[in-house]
């Protein structure tokens, strides 16, 4: 693979994008992870597909805007619902949680609306619900890029607030911290992180890709910049490794990048386990038969 990512552009470009995406995304999920936000991906997530779903329609019912990449309407839509939730969590302030499962369930009723009014665009479909190696184009890769570029931006100028906010609220309020502004730009930077994502990693499955490596981080990391530095190394490791994969097995990256996810997880908390009885062994512990 590493020859054609010299030789074909769209590898190249499929390559670059997850390289962006396997940095930024568990770099946020783990501020997402720590506000008790996992399941914010998959409310954006549904609602990304809501706009993808009306660019194709449009883009088949309307030829002037057949040449409209799906991308932009589907990070429209994850922002307008990002927005959303924030509101409905003021709204429902006593029960915060409401919010997520309102905006998820009106992504996927507004996308199941355009998918069935829409007739021959189900391939197309795919490779937004499960990501798509060949179908990252130049367009994809700038727009990731500037999202990335954002994000880590946003992160490094705020690291100090979204750490206070993220650990203790009511003292970030309390020494006077905008926080209404923050989240704003939090949720919008959120949503921008999970509609750039879907090309690679697919709708479906970008919520693995924010929360699974921040859940290994935690299992070895002995602080936040550590959790954070490690998020970072096993997301990068289950793109790249899933991209491999989906190159030379033929299938869609996102099941393969989530799949590895999985087994660096399982494969942290095994390693701990046994570390943990040998431990218990060595300090005394009761001997097992061998």
């Amino acid at each position: 693979m590493i020859s054609a990512i010299f030789e074909y552009s769209f590898l190249k470009n499929a390559f670059a994008s997850g390289l962006i995406i396997g940095i930024i995304a568990p770099m946020l999920g783990l501020f997402i992870v720590v506000r008790r936000l996992s399941l914010i991906a998959d409310a954006l997530s549904h609602v990304t597909l809501a706009g993808i779903a009306g660019s194709l329609f449009l883009s088949q019912s309307y030829l002037p805007l057949a040449a409209l990449n799906p991308i932009y309407l589907g990070m429209g839509s994850s922002v307008a619902g990002s927005l959303l939730i924030g509101k409905l969590r003021e709204t429902y302030r006593s029960y915060e949680e409401l919010a997520i499962p309102i905006i998820m369930s009106g992504g996927i009723a507004i996308g199941a609306i355009f998918i069935s009014l829409a007739q021959g665009f189900s391939a197309d479909l795919m490779g937004y619900l499960f990501g798509s190696v060949s179908a990252v184009g130049r367009g994809d890769l700038l727009t990731i890029a500037a999202v990335g570029v954002g994000t880590a931006v946003f992160i490094g100028l705020a690291y100090k607030e979204l750490f206070a906010i993220s650990f203790d609220p009511e003292y970030s309020r309390a020494q006077g911290l905008s926080m209404n502004r923050l989240n704003f730009w939090f949720m919008i930077i959120t949503a921008l992180v999970v509609a750039s994502s879907m090309r690679i990693v697919g709708i479906l499955l970008v919520s693995s890709l924010m929360t699974l490596p921040v859940a290994a981080a935690m299992q070895v990391a002995k602080g936040f910049r550590q959790a954070m530095v490690w998020s970072v190394v096993f997301g990068e490791l289950s793109v790249i490794g899933g991209l491999f994969s989906a190159f030379y097995l033929d299938i869609a990256p996102g099941g393969t990048i989530v799949v590895i996810s999985v087994l660096i997880l399982l494969v942290i908390l095994a390693v701990k386990r046994i570390r943990a009885a040998a431990g218990k062994n060595r300090n005394g512990g009761e001997p097992h038969d061998i």
